[in-house]
């Protein structure tokens, strides 16, 4: 089983930045895909970024030179660094990582969510 913890979530201005941490533990020998969503009051939940076990990363069109993903794979641990944030990104952020059992099977997990809220 594997667990994750997010953190980072909060209030802030328009124009500001915030630091998403998602740290996962429990049975792990490696993550393959780590990514970061987002849902806001009701629309369905995108993909904002991924990042795969090699580094390579892809961002969402509305978030494109303003959110930076990045991952430490000695912690299980995957970031997100919102700059220049707008009203627009408010929502619940989720992380969500692909974890290989020795089955060979690759369980999806999710975090709880952590809210995020840019006042304008």
């Amino acid at each position: 089983q594997v667990q994750l913890v997010e953190s980072g979530g909060g209030l802030v201005q328009a124009g500001g930045s915030l630091r998403l941490s998602c740290a996962a533990s429990g049975s792990i020998a490696s993550i393959n895909f780590m990514g970061w969503y987002r849902q806001a009051p009701g629309k369905q939940r995108e993909l904002v970024a991924p990042i795969t076990s090699g580094g390579s990363t892809n961002y969402a069109d509305s978030v494109k030179g303003r959110f930076t993903i990045s991952r430490d794979n000695a912690k299980n641990t995957v970031y997100l660094q919102m700059n220049s944030l707008k009203p627009e990104d408010t929502a619940v952020y989720f992380c969500n990582v692909h974890v290989p059992a020795r089955s060979g099977t690759t369980y999806s997990y999710w975090g709880q969510g952590t809210q995020v809220t840019v006042s304008s």
